[in-house]
């Protein structure tokens, strides 16, 4: 499409994501709106959105469920200051969303998006272990191949040189191993690749010193790497590493969640119940700003005590819980529940795999 001079003008005084500004305005696309599968530009142009914006339409642009419960709830509460009190639609918004949470992971805290919810995954893992008697336990240790957030932690924990050597030096503490895709030409089958890489982050955690590690943090498949999914046996391994050198396994959920991969998480896919699970993108249905962590219950239970023992999570952010946020992503979950939507997903996956 075209852009006006006054359209070119303001695109110059924003910033595009991770583009120059002059290589976009070689081929500008200013949407105006969405519907379903696809988004129109302002000169009325259509476009097949096929990869749901950034993997956050999982029930179409502008679901109408979603849609009218964001609207009935703006009639009555938008915003419920944190630092006071919580709104009744954020409770509901807990309860729906550990209805369907993998294994017990039933403690849920509701944020703004993808990234708050891995710093604040990488944060609860270090305050828990502050306060259960290990306070050295503090690295994370991730893959090289990976992508976990534009927030200076989620970004220290991710791979790929390119959208981080700007911001050198990253935060310490956070390790890498490598990604099955990396060493795939070395080993004879995609099985053994998966089993190498797993056992990696043992030799990591050993040669650093189980006492100082506080996670590991995974992608169950990894986007950065070209949908890179390893084996159940890679995951099953990971869980079994991490159970017996006490770090916490945290799962990245935030493309793979909601129905992606014919459960409502992957680590159902794969049958491994991580620690604490992270969520965003589909969460709210492309309708507002969302995102989550799901936490083991006994986890949590470290964090309750009398007041002057200020043992609570010292995390928060002013748009956490946010109502509108709470009724979106119980409309997504009750929509993929009746729906059955997940079910549907993994039976077209299975018939693109059969071509």
């Amino acid at each position: 499409m075209s852009c006006s001079p006054r359209q070119q003008s303001l695109i110059r005084r924003t910033f595009i994501d991770f583009q120059q500004t002059a290589e976009f305005l070689e081929r500008p696309l200013i949407f105006d709106r969405a519907e379903g599968l696809y988004l129109w530009d302002l000169e009325g142009r259509r476009y097949f959105d096929a990869i749901g914006g950034i993997f956050v339409a999982v029930l179409g642009h502008r679901p109408p469920r979603v849609l009218e419960a964001v609207k009935r709830q703006m009639d009555h509460l938008t915003f419920a200051p944190p630092l006071h009190g919580i709104a009744g639609v954020t409770l509901a918004f807990v309860e729906k969303l550990g209805s369907v949470s993998p294994g017990n992971l039933n403690w849920i805290k509701g944020f703004s998006g993808g990234s708050e919810s891995i710093e604040a995954a990488l944060k609860f893992s270090r305050q828990y272990f502050q306060q259960t008697g290990h306070p050295l336990k503090s690295k994370v240790i991730s893959n090289y191949l990976s992508y976990h957030g534009g927030t200076m932690a989620a970004m220290s924990a991710s791979g790929g040189a390119k959208r981080k050597v700007k911001f050198e030096p990253h935060m310490p503490g956070f390790l890498k191993a490598f990604s099955p895709i990396q060493l795939r030409d070395r080993f004879p089958s995609w099985e053994e690749t998966n089993r190498f890489c797993a056992g990696l982050f043992e030799e990591i955690i050993v040669n650093e010193n189980p006492e100082t590690v506080a996670a590991v943090l995974v992608e169950p498949i990894c986007n950065t790497g070209g949908i890179v999914t390893p084996t159940e046996e890679y995951f099953a391994i990971l869980r079994d590493i991490t159970r017996r050198h006490n770090v916490l396994l945290i799962f990245d959920e935030v493309l793979t969640g909601f129905g992606k991969t014919g459960d409502m998480f992957a680590a159902q896919t794969f049958g491994v119940v991580p620690d604490i699970l992270c969520s965003g993108k589909g969460l709210s249905g492309a309708v507002i700003p969302s995102g989550a962590i799901m936490v083991r219950e006994d986890l949590a239970e470290s964090f309750y005590g009398r007041p002057e023992q200020e043992i609570q999570f010292f995390h928060g952010h002013t748009y956490a819980g946010n109502p509108l946020a709470a009724a979106a992503g119980i409309a997504v979950i009750e929509e993929l529940v009746e729906k059955r939507l997940p079910e549907k997903a993994r039976r077209l996956g299975e018939r693109l795999r059969r071509g």
